[in-house]
């Protein structure tokens, strides 16, 4: 059970680590509104990783195949969303003081990674092709529990280190630099949305 847990572990924080638009949307809002909305939209991902885990483990043969044969429509959806995430980002205008976030902003921040995660083609087939390779064949009820588990903290640990290590350089952002931030960003995280867009599978 530990070494399956582990491997769950290690298996949450290799797809969560690369970065992508959502850990450009992780920096962004521990930059722009702290730690705090960071890690909930770091989070918002990891239960999206925790889901398509637990649809390999549980060997729910019907979904995996189901959201392959889908995955240009996912992509469809969250590249849309991503453009229109980048295009916001570059034309937001800094606050003249330190940014506060409301809790609808914190829900939002968790809901739109979540729903960005789970419509993004590489998470589908990193889980599908990764598990096939790391994961033990014919896994019990509880192993599975355990390895989704797995998957899920290592993917929020991740998230946690990355959106706490990143809100330390607020002090470092005056309102003409994050004017540059939220213009780098933008377009990098529009780039990911036209990329999403082009996928074909």
């Amino acid at each position: 059970m530990i070494s399956l847990f582990f491997r769950g572990l290690i298996l949450g924080v290799s797809i969560a680590a690369p970065v992508g638009p959502i850990g450009l949307l992780c920096i962004r809002r521990s930059l722009s509104y702290g730690a705090v909305a960071g890690l909930l939209s770091g989070l918002g991902a990891a239960t999206a990783d925790g889901v398509y885990g637990a649809i390999a483990a549980f060997g729910l043969a019907f979904v995996s195949s189901f959201l392959r044969e889908q995955a240009r429509w996912l992509g469809i959806i969250g590249g849309l969303f991503l453009c229109y995430l980048g295009i916001t980002t570059f034309l937001s205008k800094p606050a003249k003081k330190s940014a506060e976030i409301s809790r609808t902003g914190l829900a939002g921040a968790y809901l739109s990674t979540l729903g960005l995660t789970l419509t993004n083609p590489a998470t589908i087939l990193s889980f599908v092709f990764l598990f096939a390779g790391f994961a033990p064949t014919g896994l019990a009820y509880g192993q599975a529990v355990v390895m989704v588990g797995g998957v899920f903290l290592g993917s929020a640990l991740w998230w946690l280190l990355l959106s706490s290590g990143v809100s330390r350089l607020r002090h470092w952002l005056t309102p003409g630099r994050l004017v540059w931030v939220n213009r780098v960003f933008g377009l990098l995280i529009t780039g990911f949305g036209v990329v999403a867009l082009s996928w074909r599978g």
